[in-house]
Parts: structure tokens; C-alpha cells; sequence
């Protein structure tokens, strides 16, 4: 099979930081099944990952974690899927990525792809959508019926932030407040359903008194955590939750004591990665999200589609990405 692979840490302008490689296509066993990939998705984690975690042994490394494509093979113990089945998934951190035109993926966390949408506009959303749902839901623990309750979103115009956003909108009644610092991402977050927008590039608590907001209940840090940290900590109400998914190189959760607010990280591979009793919980989280889909109330956050799936345009990609002024997500499709 087609894959894009690489031994080296290396810079994206590196020509050898991915390669275009043919390996053995995967059997699938057990509770796995076997995908044939039609469409993928370009993550951070995956650009960390190639350029920073070094390659165990000579064998080549497949990253990416968000695809859609068709069940070719299920393994012997495999219940939720049969050959045939359109599906879409974020995959596991410890095993090869989609960067290929098979991969075999514990069934657990796979879902039905959402019927009403491309290939390419799904592989969009998995990751992201998955990070947003069990930040808001499992980490915050947010009420879905709770009343005036406001939650501040850092970075909200990117692929978390953009799906975090709707169903926030969608399966809450928080009055929501992203963050922007473009006129485009703006009107992007606005178009999301942020009932209000401010500038992440000023103070957070100079923009909150400038548009006399409500102190938030809830803070979601989807980049940057360090450098708003302070800023975070004037804002937040008193017994709120902050949540955030970057990887700060330090961070001091002393300041939030006089507030007794609580702190929670989110990693959507936590569940594949330690086989966790609740591992199947991604499987219907990506179900319920594929009906929300179907109905019309989450719509994609296809940001921008860079062509067929092989190394050059994975490059071309990783590079955008890594500028971070993505808007939405970026794609790619077919081999």
C-alpha cells in the first residue's frame, strides 16, 4: 500500500521530513478493523510528532490522526462494524497513523460517518470534534440545561475551537465568547454561533471591561495557555473550570487557589492509548455527532482541501499549519 512515512526528526522544508513509501497493508484482528482511506485530516499533534518525538528502531513512522474511509475487513471480534461500513475516526497515539491507504483501527473508537457529507468535509472533524466533546462534557462536566453561564474559548477559530464552539451553541445554553484577531476569523467564529468575539492579541481582562462582559464560568485554552495565563486567572468567576489542551512548558495552578477554580487537561487519545473501561464512549460520542450532522445542527470545519494524500502535499500542509493562521481545518483526499 501507498504511504507517507519518515525516520527523522526533521524541518518541513526537509525533504526527507515525509516521505512518499510502499508498505504490507495491515490484517485486522481481534476488535480492530481494516479501513481503506479515502479522505484525512492535518492536526498539530501531528506536526509535533514528526518534527519532535524521536523514531523507535528502522521501521518507518505513519502519523495522522483523523480519516474517513470503507471497512474493508473486521477482525474475529468485531461487533459494531461489517465490511461495507462508511466510518470516521481520530485513531490511537500508539499505533501507525492515516497517512496511508490502509490502516486497522480498534473499532471502539470509530464511528459512522455522518451520510450527509463528503469524505473529505468528515475527515475535518474527528479529532477535533472528540477534544471539543470531552472537554466540554467529561473534563468541564457542562450542564447541557444550565442557564446563564458564559464560557470564554481561547483560539476559537481553529479546528477545536470551531467545532467546540458549535456545540457549545448547539447543546447548551451558555452565552459563548471566543477569541479572534483577525477580521476573518471573526466573522467565522460569529458564523459558528460566538455570541460575542474579542482580541486575543490585547489584554483578556481589558477586552472583557471594554465590551462589559459577564465574568466566564468556564475558560477553554485551545493555544497560547501560557502567555493568557495571567490574564485567565482576572477573569475566570470565582469556583469556575478552566480546561486546555496545549502543552505549555510550565504552568502554575497556584494563582487559581484564591478562586478555587479547578484545572483540567484534555487528551482525546487517553482513552485508545491506557485501553480505558470507557474506551467505546468515543465510538458514541463520533455516532452522536454524525446525527447532529445529518440533521443540519453541526456543520463542517472544512477549512481548506490541499489535494490527493502523498508527501508533498503533506509538507506543503504540515508548513501551514505550523504558521498557525489555519482557519478551520485542512484536508486532503484520495492517493
Amino acid at each position: 500500500m501507498k504511504a507517507i512515512g519518515h525516520k527523522e526528526n526533521l524541518p518541513i522544508e526537509d525533504i526527507k521530513s515525509l516521505q512518499d513509501i510502499e508498505l504490507d497493508t495491515p490484517k485486522a484482528t481481534g476488535r480492530d478493523i481494516l479501513v481503506e482511506i479515502k479522505a484525512i485530516s492535518v492536526n498539530p499533534a501531528d506536526f509535533k510528532v514528526r518534527a519532535g518525538m524521536p523514531v523507535e528502531g528502522d521501521d518507518w513512522k505513519i502519523i495522522g490522526w483523523d480519516a474517513t474511509g470503507i471497512v474493508k475487513e473486521v477482525g474475529e471480534d468485531v461487533t459494531l462494524f461489517k465490511v461495507g461500513d462508511e466510518v470516521w475516526y481520530a485513531g490511537d497515539f500508539t499505533r501507525q497513523g492515516s497517512y496511508a491507504q490502509y490502516q486497522v483501527v480498534d473499532e471502539r473508537i470509530v464511528g459512522k460517518k455522518p451520510a450527509s457529507i463528503s469524505y473529505a468535509e468528515a475527515a475535518a472533524l474527528p479529532l477535533t470534534t472528540l477534544t471539543a466533546y470531552e472537554l466540554l462534557f467529561d473534563r468541564l462536566q457542562v450542564a447541557k440545561d444550565d442557564a446563564n453561564k458564559s464560557i470564554l474559548v481561547i483560539g476559537a477559530a481553529g479546528g477545536v475551537g470551531s467545532i467546540l464552539v458549535q456545540l457549545a451553541k448547539k447543546l447548551t445554553k451558555l452565552n459563548i465568547i471566543g477569541t479572534a484577531s483577525r477580521e476573518e476569523t471573526t466573522d467565522w467564529l460569529k458564523e459558528l454561533g460566538a455570541d460575542s468575539v474579542i482580541n486575543h492579541r490585547n489584554k483578556l481582562s481589558e477586552e472583557f471591561e471594554k465590551y462589559k462582559l459577564p465574568a466566564p464560568d468556564y475558560i477553554v485554552s485551545l493555544n497560547a495557555t501560557e502567555q493568557h495565563a495571567d490574564e485567565i486567572v482576572k477573569v475566570i468567576k470565582p469556583q469556575g473550570k478552566f480546561g486546555f489542551i496545549d502543552d505549555p512548558k510550565s504552568f502554575n495552578v497556584m494563582p487559581f487557589k484564591s478562586k478555587a477554580v479547578s484545572t483540567h487537561i484534555e487528551l482525546m487519545f487517553t482513552r485508545s492509548m491506557f485501553q480505558t473501561e470507557d474506551m467505546v464512549e468515543q465510538y458514541n460520542i463520533l455516532n452522536e455527532v454524525s446525527k447532529l450532522i445529518d440533521n443540519g445542527t453541526i456543520k463542517t470545519t472544512l477549512g481548506e482541501n490541499f489535494g490527493i494524500i502523498n508527501a508533498e502535499n503533506l509538507r506543503k500542509a504540515h508548513a501551514f499549519l505550523e504558521t498557525g493562521k489555519a482557519k478551520g481545518k485542512i484536508v486532503l483526499e484520495g492517493f
